[in-house]
This record gives C-alpha cells, sequence and structure tokens, in this order.
C-alpha cells in the first residue's frame, strides 16, 4: 500500500490530527525562507507530542552539514530539497545514520536518470518546491526506484496518480491546505482516499 507523508506542520493542532489520522510520515521545514518554517525549538515541543508510530521527516535546502547533523538527531529522516550533491551526502552521511531522501524537481526524462541512480536512501520526485505543481506522470512509467511522488496533489487528484504510478509514497502539503493552514478535514480525506486504493 502506497505510504502516506503530509508535509510542513508548524501547529500543536497539526500533531493532534495526525496523530488521529496515523500518516507513515509527516515533513517539518528547516529553510527560513519557507512560509512553513518552524524553528527548532517550536519542533522540538511538537515532536514531544508526535505518535511514536509516525516517521519525523526534516526538510532542509542547502543548509550546512553541520546544522543538519544538530537538527537530525530528533529526526528519523532526512529530506534535502536543494543542490545537494553527492558529495553533501556522503559528508552528511559521515554525522549521522539517518536515513536520507533527496528530492528533484523532475520536467524531463533527463531528470529522472539522475535521481535513479543517487546516492540517497530515497528519491523524492516534485513538480516544483512546494508550490503546488504537479508535472506529467507519465514519463514516471518505467522508473524502477522506490519513489515519493510530490508536487500538487490534492484530494481530486491523488487516486489517479496511485491508479497509475503506484508509488511507495505520496507527499503532501498545500493540497491538505486551507488558508496557507493545515486543514484536519483535508488530511483526513486525503488518507482515506490513498488507504482504500
Amino acid at each position: 500500500m502506497t505510504k502516506i507523508k503530509f508535509c510542513g506542520l508548524t501547529r500543536a493542532e497539526d500533531i493532534f490530527a495526525v496523530n488521529e489520522i496515523l500518516p507513515e510520515f509527516v515533513g517539518f521545514v528547516f529553510y527560513e525562507e519557507s512560509r512553513r518554517y518552524i524553528a527548532q525549538k517550536n519542533f522540538l515541543e511538537l515532536k514531544k507530542n508526535l505518535s511514536e508510530k509516525i516517521s519525523s521527516v526534516g526538510v532542509f535546502v542547502d543548509e550546512k552539514i553541520s546544522i543538519v547533523a544538530e537538527i537530525a538527531k530528533n529526526l528519523d529522516f532526512i529530506q534535502l530539497h536543494g543542490a545537494e550533491d553527492e558529495k553533501y551526502i556522503s559528508e552528511l552521511k559521515n554525522f549521522t545514520d539517518k536515513k536520507i531522501i533527496k528530492a528533484f524537481k523532475i520536467k524531463t526524462a533527463d531528470d529522472l536518470k539522475i535521481a535513479e541512480n543517487f546516492l540517497s536512501d530515497f528519491v523524492l520526485l516534485d513538480g516544483g518546491a512546494g508550490d503546488g505543481k504537479t508535472f506529467d506522470w507519465r514519463i514516471l512509467k518505467n522508473f524502477e526506484r522506490k519513489y515519493f511522488l510530490a508536487g500538487g496533489l490534492n484530494c481530486e487528484n491523488i487516486s489517479d496518480a496511485i491508479k497509475i504510478l503506484k508509488p511507495f509514497a505520496v507527499d503532501v502539503s498545500s493540497g491538505i491546505e486551507t488558508n496557507n493552514l493545515k486543514d484536519a478535514e483535508k488530511m483526513k480525506n486525503f488518507a482515506r482516499i490513498v488507504r482504500r486504493r
């Protein structure tokens, strides 16, 4: 069954909702330019109340390795959303044993070739950068590696995405928001559709 990742949690209400829904992963954004940015001290407060059944993922963008490794002590996974290359990941692995998800912005089949052989433990295939844009899913037809599908997913298109692609996991952020805040009803509905497939 396709796994679920709700990304960009910022409030106690978000934690309450996910503890009820139990997605496999939740993401916290440690990138200050994101509107979903969360400071480390606020993250630690939320993390205390997060169900142990849910894996926490920290999202970073071209951050210093020392900072990523420090925050990762309280995470289950690290997600890299910038220009981090394999050298960066090799160095990061000297400081942490946490699994690494590398995000790729997919425009063409050439982008997929790089993602397919990349050093990270998992890859996330995105249409944009948290901006709710999809991409042409047909180019994933022969993509062999396990991946997180992201970019423009919502309650209207997630059923088709799973039916067509059968991804390892789906990652949603803006698609479960109302007025830029996580919406518990949309989260429940999204999870219900995914689990029905």
